[in-house]
């Protein structure tokens, strides 16, 4: 998985980030011409034949080109797919819509069909996939490794969960990385999860110590030793389901989806009611879609199924001069300015400035301004960021769920330590982006254990059970005393005070005593 990779940060990573940019630039791709090969690599139309398998995960296995060195590598993987039999028929049913596009890019690319299972392991085949590292979509790609390979992240879109593109993204990195490690796949592998920087210092620390230099041998984080048997189990229970208590949902070998590019900006209500298709179904084909809409800038591909692509195809033909947005015209008010209108009309203010050739953004209270909205309410566009997330505030589940509105001073580090949970668990369970800022009022669901569940903070607070304990905390660079009081939930006095500080600028390195008010919440 691409979650740990930091490319372009550091500068002994710069000759790397050439070598990946050059090859996601190199690859090409005919998008009209899908032929699967046999393992003797003479093409073939992919249809259900004699020849071809009419099951699409059969067609993968029996042109497996990966394996362990013996059976007990992959042991602990089958065994637990034993006991959990019902996973693997969840996910081969979720998987349906994408796998022929999936198998159709790993093989023109070359790859072993294998790789089509990946998304097995990384998302279990869910696009809306979100890990406590920011890796998101069924390749669960972190956004900076995204942006090397042109995924696009907007208000509206999200290149990373769409399928199509982050599909073709995902193979040509794995297409690279596999040049690097020199025609090894199963390394390529595991630096697709751990980073090609820490594989490659596996592979120099063995070298050094005389050892093997294969996967199997090197010394790499836990998540990616049981990364690789992982996959190699999945194949190996698709080969054989019977033989582990399997049960395989066939994926049929034909086209269920065709693409259209949408050149300007469409309701997705309209294409729903264009393409006779509920807005969940397509939400589901085209998962990178945040909103209520197609993305207001260039060109986007949507995926329909066939019939329904046939509908709406014809209904274009047939209503060329319909808007394809609707649209309101807007009086500003006392105190509106361009990003309070966008929010309240679920948009964008560089669309609204765009389309009403504003000026540096300047507007005054009277005028008019021509503003795009969605034609149906919000809860219609069910599967869209804003509908997401409050079904993530609304769910239930064993645990006990609070839900935490965001106040001044608060921050990751804060809310985790008074939830005592975690903060990749608050990354994941919120969607959110460690490099933004949390927004005052923004609602976080938090889960809690119930036999461990806290007690009201402010009850706590007000029966005195407090511990303070000191915390040494080295400033980094781009800190100031601000900063560092909010992310302790502490003032800049106290700082001052405890650190003996005048109004001498911070510098990097430096060493501050912070002391921490711990609530003893085990105390009755």
């Amino acid at each position: 998985m691409c979650r740990r990779i930091k490319i372009l940060r550091f500068s002994k990573y710069l000759f790397f980030s050439i070598f990946l940019l050059l090859g996601a630039c190199s690859t090409q791709s005919n998008a009209n011409s899908f032929q699967l090969k046999d393992t003797n690599h003479q093409s073939s139309s992919f249809k259900p034949t004699a020849e071809i398998e009419k099951d699409l995960w059969r067609y993968i296995v029996n042109r497996s080109r990966l394996s362990a060195t013996n059976d007990k590598q992959l042991y602990w993987h089958i065994d637990w797919f034993k006991k959990h039999p019902d996973y693997l028929t969840r996910i081969t049913k979720r998987a349906d819509p994408y796998l022929y596009l999936v198998v159709q890019e790993v093989e023109r690319a070359g790859l072993p069909l294998e790789i089509a299972l990946l998304p097995i392991v990384e998302s279990a085949y869910y696009p809306f996939s979100y890990s406590h590292g920011t890796a998101s979509g069924l390749w669960q790609f972190i956004p900076s490794t995204g942006k090397l390979y042109g995924l696009r992240d907007n208000w509206w879109y999200d290149g990373r969960r769409d399928v199509l593109a982050s599909t073709k993204a995902a193979v040509k990195y794995l297409k690279n990385l596999n040049k690097l490690f020199k025609g090894d796949w199963l390394l390529a592998i595991a630096a697709y999860n751990s980073g090609p920087s820490r594989v490659q210092k596996a592979i120099k620390a063995n070298k050094a110590q005389g050892k093997p230099t294969d996967f199997w041998h090197l010394k790499l984080p836990k998540e990616t030793k049981g990364y690789v048997p992982r996959l190699l189990a999945v194949t190996e229970l698709i080969r054989n389901p019977e033989k582990y208590g399997q049960k395989i949902t066939p994926v049929a070998s034909q086209l269920s989806v065709k693409s259209i590019k949408l050149k300007t900006q469409f309701d997705l209500a309209l294409i729903a009611e264009w393409s006779e298709l509920e807005i969940e179904k397509l939400y589901t084909l085209n998962p990178g879609l945040k909103r209520w809409a197609t993305p207001s800038q260039g060109s986007y591909t949507m995926l329909l199924p066939n019939k329904n692509m046939a509908l709406f195809k014809q209904a274009m033909k047939d209503n060329p001069n319909i808007e394809r947005l609707k649209w309101v015209r807007y009086q500003v008010k006392s105190g509106d300015s361009l990003s309070l209108i966008a929010q309240k009309h679920a948009t964008i203010a560089s669309q609204i400035s765009s389309v009403n050739h504003l000026d540096d953004n300047l507007i005054k209270v009277g005028d008019y301004l021509i503003v795009p909205i969605a034609q149906k309410n919000s809860n219609e566009y069910s599967l869209s960021e804003s509908q997401r997330e409050k079904s993530r505030l609304n769910s239930n589940r064993s645990d006990r769920k609070v839900i935490h509105s965001v106040i001044s001073g608060d921050s990751l580090w804060l809310i985790a330590r008074n939830y005592q949970v975690s903060i990749n668990s608050l990354v994941k369970w919120n969607h959110l982006k460690r490099s933004e800022s949390l927004k005052l009022g923004k609602k976080l669901v938090i889960w809690q254990p119930k036999a461990k569940a806290t007690k009201d903070l402010s009850l706590i607070t007000t029966l005195g059970i407090n511990i303070d304990r000191k915390v040494s905390y080295r400033v980094r660079s781009g800190d100031n005393l601000s900063v560092i009081a909010a992310k302790f939930g502490v003032s800049v006095l106290q700082i001052k005070q405890w650190n003996k500080l005048t109004n001498k600028t911070l510098q990097s390195g430096q060493k501050l005593t912070i002391m921490v008010n711990v609530m003893n919440i085990n105390m009755k």
